[in-house]
């Protein structure tokens, strides 16, 4: 039996020694030291011999069994430690290569057009407000100046959800609402950038959805010379510090007098070209003195207080800023236009 053990003690070394992954090792250590292996048998046999032999066999048995658990052990570390070297090698990063370019996307050009023109009026001491694209047809129309039936509502061929709810066709509704909740209390001086909607037939130069950027300033002693340094202040930061401007007479329901604001052509600097229709000016706004009948519904002693008002399309400043042709352009999502105007 002392021969036995032996033997299956150097044959167990030898097939640890042979083994070249953890998978053999476990097979060897089930078939050597599981509880139906060859050294366990052997032990099954000591019941057969004398007393003074089997303490020495027990013995040898269980230095057997150590020695192969210890040698199982010990090769297992070491493929282990192999197997992690090898995979620290194959995984290896060498961080002197340069990174990989991850493509990111950027402004769209409304978005950098509005930003900017809102940084503008903010440096002039302009608070910029939101409001409701869902309007009600009072602060769309009525408290604008705009009573039922007034034929200047057919400027404005709206969107109607009910009689009385609409989908707003400018962003002067916002000046209405805040001059109602400050009740006449104090001065308002506030741009209103957002998307208004009317019932048009998309086409190079309209659209049934675009954005639109009204203001309004209203204190005691506004004046129209106030309006035109501001309007004049815009149009030099917007296009250029040698771009002149002209206020012509023109009509809205809201303001009284109201003007439409031109601006030099930059093209030909005035001289009159295509682009201007030989004229040497491009129109760019509407604005005016706010109508006294606004300021009275709002809440203001118009008696006391005057103020000016203006509105403005970024689609179009960013048509003419930048020599875009088609206002789709805008909308249709083509990669490669919007790409022109990325800023990294």
């Amino acid at each position: 039996m002392k021969d036995q053990l032996q033997a299956l003690e150097k044959e167990a070394l030898q097939k640890v020694e042979d083994a070249s992954s953890l998978k053999e090792l476990q097979d060897v250590r089930v078939a050597y030291l599981g509880k139906k292996g060859p050294i366990t048998e052997v032990l099954k046999g000591m019941g057969k011999l004398s007393k003074e032999e089997r303490p020495v066999i027990g013995e040898l048995a269980n230095k057997v069994r150590g020695q192969v658990a210890e040698a199982i052990d010990s090769k297992k570390a070491g493929i282990e430690a192999a197997e992690l070297e090898k995979q620290l090698a194959e995984e290896t990063i060498d961080v002197t290569l340069p990174g990989r370019p991850v493509p990111t996307g950027g402004p769209h050009l409304l978005t950098s057009i509005v930003e900017e023109i809102e940084d503008l009026f903010i440096g002039m001491g302009f608070e910029v407000r939101e409001g409701p694209e869902v309007e009600t047809d009072y602060y769309n129309f009525e408290a604008l100046n705009l009573p039922k039936g007034h034929p200047a509502r057919d400027m404005q061929d709206s969107f109607y959800i009910t009689d009385d709810i609409l989908l707003r066709t400018h962003t002067s509704p916002v000046q209405a609402r805040t001059m109602n909740m400050i009740k006449g209390e104090r001065p308002v001086k506030m741009i209103c950038p957002g998307k208004v909607y009317r019932r048009d037939t998309d086409d190079a130069t309209h659209s049934h959805q675009f954005t639109q950027i009204e203001g309004l300033y209203v204190d005691k002693h506004v004046r129209m010379s106030d309006l035109k340094g501001v309007l004049d202040r815009f149009a030099k930061q917007m296009f250029g510090e040698d771009r002149e401007i002209r206020l012509r007479p023109s009509f809205f329901p809201f303001t009284e007098p109201s003007v439409e604001m031109d601006i030099s052509c930059k093209v030909c600097n005035g001289k009159g070209c295509s682009v201007c229709k030989k004229t040497g000016w491009i129109e760019i706004l509407g604005a005016g003195m706010v109508h006294p009948r606004v300021l009275e519904m709002a809440g203001y002693d118009p008696k006391e207080y005057s103020g000016f008002a203006f509105g403005m399309g970024p689609e179009r400043i960013a048509m003419l800023k930048y020599g875009v042709d088609d206002i789709r352009h805008f909308y249709t999502n083509d990669i490669r236009f919007l790409k022109q105007y990325h800023q990294a």
